[in-house]
């Protein structure tokens, strides 16, 4: 909210600097986006008045004006401007003048005429576009008419105030008015306020009871006021009105709706007028939409509802409870009869109804936040005396009510000793008396305990922690004293947890992949793909787009969506990875789903780039599967995992997908994204693995150690079988390690072979075995006797033959 310098005053007496203002708001009561002063920036722009104007020759819209703007001479301007009239005061950018957006004025010649400056419009010297009123939107302002020709054209306009940006907190709703924020310096400066108190000063006679009835469903509007406005003359507002409103972001349109939008910021309650004449029938209800329904708002746009959204209404919905009204009951010039409306609708409905079709609001910012219960009176009073004022209406007797809340202050106790030792002052009861009563707050002393009664416009103030929190910011928080705490140092270090994801991260980019970072939110389709066991989706009630809706359920889909954007703009070469949470669900019925931690890569292309000497390979099964060898390894399962083939996966290549095992645990997976679904998300050949990373960092790992190479020479042998096709390298290693003895360092298969000269059904397979003694030089007996060990004890697993 924009709160200004000019209008606080009119209710405190503040002579300080407003950045000095502003710093002290942000360190007591809300943070300060920033302080704007209208006219910082502009120079050379004056009241000027046109004296005479005269068609361009050269120009079916250019106007030759003669302008006086205090000088001795008139000043020649030309202006296009289809408003530009002899006899009124316009704003003049005088050559070399500074205006809107740093652009300087020069003397120019148009179409053959001398320029020697500008006649302006409002948004041409800094005022946004949709705040400047629709009767100047299109043409030159013309000022009051008391405005003082070669003057300074900023007072006049409201240009000389300053502007603080609050950014309120949602537990300070009262920060979002007038009032509210005046109660807040008053208590902060000890400064005593001034605030006028409006009354309806004549009624017509009339009754509103008489004209209108309401049907309000109290569930929806805790409180739900109206009062009628008869025979109002509609018009523009004057000059101070619209200053406040355009100052305060919000655009003049007439005199009753400026009322009402001047009423919410300097009360902070939000209000709305209807044409009484527009209403179908005499009865207004408030309630809960029907499936169907439609409204076209003020904005003009169509609006589908449903049973969850609220409504003010007639036969038809007329507004939208809290957020926008209705076009078809708007005011206009018109209008001869007015309904106010003033209500505490439930901030949750208005909340989720505003989200739900994007229609944010002034109105619906102060109802999510809460408004004050107990000041609709006031407020409808202001609005009706303005409203007689300003468009000489005549002011029915009577409120109606159609429901109310009975808003009542909350009392709160609270000791002068937990004050103090929860801030570590040593705080006096009469200091500590002095700052609620400073906030307004009516206070009662006994002994150590203060009774507290705080009014409603403090909603935000329930229980003994407020209090304590309102103590230490009028206090200062500067002024608290800083103490360390007293605790036992101790080392700080990563959780074993935190260890592994840090580990792996490292392990994956020294292996040549990349970290990614995708979003959480995804298609249900994409969310639903390469699932890791089965799971009901978390959907979202108010997703931003369709494709952010459900919370992913494996982290694979967000690596494909990279690849695919990586190849629409020619990047064919690319390796990431990802680690992230899943979400599942096993029951359908959950309110949360359980969150765990994954680690997923995707490989497409090559990873080495051609050189001179050796030409790039694409990624195949095999690369990727010794990336993720080595990365298990490295986090602590040498020799310990396993891959079995797998063709359940409907999203991965049959032939070409393995289950990742260890110790008997479903770790993961890993294989060849099925060529359907890359060509689903447009990219090339790509392998992917996804690992349940929570698994593994629970699953009992080898802890890592290291030796220095041995001085002794190693020994190697290589042996070839001839062994049955459906036998896997993997049960051969298991006999070869199990077999090899101690000296046994390593095994590497070298050679698969069943072409010619090898039976139907049979492989030839063959080996290099290494085997090296850290202590003593080994020789060939033991070697021997290893190799004869390892080759009787194949022959009788499997029925072998040595080659």
């Amino acid at each position: 909210m924009r709160v200004s310098y000019k209008w606080l005053k009119e209710y405190i007496d503040l002579d300080i600097p407003v950045d000095e203002l502003a710093e002290k708001i942000e360190r007591s009561s809300v943070e300060v986006d920033s302080v704007i002063k209208p006219s910082e920036g502009l120079k050379k722009i004056v009241v000027g008045q046109i004296l005479s104007l005269e068609d361009h020759s050269d120009s079916d819209h250019l106007h030759i004006c003669q302008v006086d703007v205090g000088d001795d001479e008139p000043v020649q301007i030309v202006c296009g401007a289809p408003n530009v009239e002899k006899g009124k005061k316009v704003i003049v950018a005088l050559s070399g003048a500074r205006i809107a957006n740093n652009i300087k004025i020069k003397k120019s010649k148009m179409r053959g005429i001398q320029s020697n400056g500008m006649l302006c419009a409002l948004d041409e010297i800094g005022y946004p576009k949709d705040v400047v009123p629709k009767e100047w939107a299109d043409g030159i302002y013309f000022l009051p008419k008391d405005a003082k020709v070669g003057n300074d054209v900023y007072k006049y306009i409201g240009m000389d105030d300053e502007l603080i940006d609050l950014d309120v907190t949602p537990n300070r709703g009262d920060m979002l008015s007038m009032y509210g924020t005046i109660h807040d310096l008053s208590a902060i400066y000890n400064k005593p306020v001034n605030f006028d108190n409006v009354k309806v000063q004549k009624t017509s006679g009339k009754k509103t009871a008489d004209q209108i009835s309401s049907d309000v469903d109290s569930q929806i509007a805790l409180t739900y006021k109206n009062r009628i406005v008869n025979n109002v003359e509609i018009n523009p507002s004057p000059l101070w009105l619209q200053i406040r409103l355009w100052n305060a972001g919000i655009k003049p349109i007439n005199n009753i709706i400026d009322i009402t939008n001047y009423l919410m910021l300097k009360f902070g309650q939000p209000m709305h007028a209807y044409d009484l004449d527009k209403l179908h029938g005499n009865n207004i209800s408030v309630r809960n939409a029907k499936k169907g329904e439609k409204i076209t708002t003020l904005a003009e746009d169509e609006v589908d509802l449903d049973e969850n959204d609220i409504v003010v209404a007639d036969d038809r919905p007329i507004a939208l409870a809290g957020v926008i009204g209705g076009i078809d009951t708007s005011i206009t010039n018109d209008t001869k009869n007015v309904l106010f409306e003033c209500a505490v609708f439930d901030p949750i409905k208005v909340r989720k109804m505003a989200r739900k079709h994007v229609i944010h609001t002034e109105a619906s910012q102060r109802f999510e936040r809460g408004i004050n219960r107990g000041g609709l009176d006031e407020v409808m009073e202001n609005a009706c005396q303005m409203s007689n004022e300003l468009a000489n209406g005549e002011v029915c007797d009577d409120t109606l009510n159609g429901s109310e809340f009975n808003a009542q202050p909350v009392i709160v106790n609270i000791t002068l000793t937990k004050i103090n030792h929860v801030l570590g002052t040593n705080l006096s009861s009469e200091q500590v008396k002095d700052i609620f009563e400073r906030l307004g707050f009516d206070t009662k002393v006994d002994g150590d305990t203060f009774v507290v009664t705080v009014p409603t416009r403090r909603w935000d103030i329930h229980i003994d922690a407020d209090l304590i929190e309102e103590v230490a910011r009028i206090y200062g928080y500067d002024n608290l004293p800083s103490t360390l705490p007293t605790t036992t140092m101790t080392t700080g270090k990563l959780q074993p947890k935190q260890q592994l994801i840090c580990n792996s991260r490292n392990i994956l980019e020294g292996l040549g992949l990349t970290h990614a970072i995708s979003y959480a939110l995804t298609s249900k389709d994409k969310a639903n793909m390469f699932m890791m066991q089965k799971s009901f989706e978390t959907n979202l009630s108010y997703p931003m787009t369709n494709d952010h809706e459900t919370l992913r359920m494996n982290l694979v889909t967000g690596l494909l969506d990279d690849i695919a954007y990586n190849k629409a703009r020619n990047v064919h070469d690319v390796a990431l990875y990802e680690q992230g949470r899943v979400f599942y669900k096993e029951n359908e019925n959950e309110d949360r789903p359980s969150e765990i931690e994954h680690i997923s890569g995707a490989i497409t292309g090559s990873l080495l780039r051609s050189t001179w000497n050796e030409k790039a390979k694409e990624v195949d099964f095999y690369q990727i599967k010794g990336i993720v060898d080595k990365y298990l390894e490295s986090i602590g399962f040498a020799n310990q995992v396993e891959y079995i083939a797998n063709a359940d996966y409907p999203e991965m290549h049959p032939g070409r997908t393995a289950d990742i095992i260890i110790h008997g645990h479903y770790v993961g997976f890993i294989g060849e994204v099925h060529p359907n679904i890359a060509k689903k998300f447009k990219i090339n050949t790509t392998y992917v693995f996804d690992l349940n990373l929570q698994l593994l960092s629970d699953l009992p790992k080898t802890n890592q150690s290291y030796e220095s190479i041995s001085k002794y020479p190693s020994i190697s042998r290589d042996i070839a079988i001839l062994i049955d096709e459906d036998i896997t390298n993997n049960d051969i290693l298991n006999v070869i390690n199990k077999r090899g003895g101690a000296f046994l360092k390593h095994v590497k298969l070298f050679d698969v072979y069943n072409g010619e000269h090898v039976p139907s059904g049979k492989k030839s397979m063959a080996y290099n075995l290494t085997f090296q003694n850290k202590r003593d030089t080994l020789v060939d007996d033991d070697v021997n006797k290893a190799m004869d060990k390892i080759q009787r004890n194949l022959e009788k697993e499997f029925e072998i033959e040595i080659r």
